[in-house]
């Protein structure tokens, strides 16, 4: 009796054991991330533009005094601090003029010393009525031309002073030596760019315009930066700068790209693409990826501001590489799931991240 109620026992007690660990897992269901994007205009409707990663601020570096190089301590690429020594002129022309103010100094104090006790004799003669009134009068006037030689020599002797220490040129500000204009044993004239220093600080995207339809461009206006190393992002910017005359060679106008978007990963010298909208109709497109389709009917799934998938219906056009023109069911600030769309289904709660894993507040964004 006992040995039949055995086996039949345990196959129900298996049965509610797993039950129960059925319900366990459904009770700790986790919300899987899932990679959102937005749709972006599609390369039809955008004119693009290839540029290079530049400082905001480039000044170019150069002696305040001429003579030979005579150290140079830094090389291009290397990145500087403020008040850094970057290139050292001959210093022994400067320093001799410097020792021969110092001796006009010199001489000038004993000259007036000399003056001052020569006007002091004439005056108390003259109190004694031993020297006339005029004598006295040379002698005072012979004291002030010494206080002004004096001021002139102790002027030029500052002037000397400072050219001195003109002979080492120095950083401005941290950043990196973009450029080098001179070697060890060249003389160089005042003025003359030793360096470009490119700083510390925000950075900007160089690109060149043609001269046909220039016109529509202008300072302010929206654009969409692509960087070579991340060619499945794009960056808000805007136009900060479009030179007025153009390049007498490429016959291109220069302008200058400034990122709105907070901090991006962007270093001197990469290569980047500037997107620029075309006249006409907005075409928006998303990420081949992030189609789908049922009974031949395309959709795509919209991440609502609660974080639950919504199944859209789309229309759109010619599929393109990488990119499918999106020409109804979907607005520029919608988010859409990038990947994975054929495991999600209607309702679904997912934590949205971007391409870098980092979390999207959709309705921050939304604002």
């Amino acid at each position: 009796m006992r040995s039949t109620f055995l086996p039949l026992a345990l196959p129900v007690s298996l049965i509610f054991l797993l039950a129960a660990c059925g319900h366990e897992e459904a009770a700790h269901t986790t919300i899987r991330p899932a990679m959102v994007v937005q749709p972006q205009p599609s390369a039809q409707a955008m004119d693009s533009f290839p540029g290079e990663v530049r400082a905001r601020y480039e000044p170019d570096l150069a002696f305040r005094i001429g003579g030979k190089v005579s150290k140079r301590l830094v090389e291009e690429g290397e990145r500087v601090k403020a008040n850094q020594p970057l290139a050292e002129l001959d210093p022994q022309d400067v320093r001799l003029q410097l020792e021969a103010t110092r001796a006009q100094v010199a001489a000038a104090e004993a000259n007036l010393s000399l003056v001052r006790a020569e006007r002091d004799r004439y005056k108390t003669l003259m109190d004694r009525q031993m020297v006339s009134r005029s004598q006295y009068d040379n002698s005072e006037n012979l004291y002030r031309s010494g206080e002004a030689r004096l001021k002139q020599v102790k002027a030029e002797f500052d002037v000397s002073s400072n050219q001195a220490g003109y002979a080492v040129l120095r950083a401005p500000q941290d950043g990196v030596v973009a450029k080098r204009a001179v070697e060890v044993g060249q003389v160089v004239s005042a003025g003359q760019t030793v360096f470009t220093l490119a700083t510390d600080g925000e950075r900007e995207v160089l690109i060149s315009l043609p001269e046909q339809g220039f016109g529509r461009f202008k300072i302010g206006q929206p654009v969409s930066v692509e960087l070579w190393s991340q060619p499945d992002q794009r960056f808000a910017g805007r136009i900060r700068e479009l030179s007025p005359a153009a390049d007498p060679k490429s016959r291109t106008f220069a302008a200058r790209v400034a990122f709105t978007g907070g901090k991006v990963p962007a270093e001197l010298g990469q290569s980047a693409r500037v997107f620029v909208q075309a006249d006409g109709v907005i075409t928006l497109s998303v990420p081949l990826s992030a189609l789908s389709a049922e009974n031949g009917a395309p959709y795509v799934w919209r991440v609502q501001p609660d974080n639950t998938l919504k199944r859209t219906p789309v229309r759109i056009g010619a599929f393109g590489e990488k990119t499918v023109p999106v020409l109804e069911g979907l607005a520029p600030s919608d988010w859409v799931i990038a990947a994975g769309v054929h495991v999600l289904h209607e309702g679904q709660q997912v934590r949205p991240v971007d391409r870098s894993n980092r979390v999207v507040n959709l309705a921050a964004n939304k604002e």
